[in-house]
C-alpha cells in the first residue's frame, strides 16, 4: 500500500516528516520503473494501477508543498 494512502478517519492527523517524504519519493521511483518496464514489454494496460498510485502520490506531495509556509521550504541555491 502506498505511504500516501491515509484512511478517511485519519486524514488531517498524519504527521509529515522527512522520513515519510523520502519513502514516498523512493516509492515513486519504483512505481516509475515498473511503469516503464510494463510499457517496454507492450503491457501498457497492466501499468494503469501503478499510474494511479503515482498520480495520487504526486498530488499528495504537491498538496504538502502548497501547504508549507515559504519560510520553511528549502530552496536549491
Amino acid at each position: 500500500m502506498s505511504v500516501a494512502f491515509v484512511p478517511e478517519r485519519l486524514r488531517g492527523k498524519a504527521e509529515v516528516n522527512q522520513d515519510t517524504l523520502q519513502r514516498l519519493l523512493e516509492e515513486n521511483d519504483q512505481l516509475i520503473r515498473c511503469i516503464v518496464e510494463y510499457q517496454s514489454k507492450g503491457r501498457a494496460t497492466d501499468c494503469v494501477q501503478y499510474q494511479h498510485i503515482l498520480h495520487r502520490n504526486l498530488i499528495y506531495l504537491a498538496t504538502i508543498a502548497d501547504a508549507t509556509p515559504p519560510s520553511t521550504q528549502k530552496t536549491a541555491d
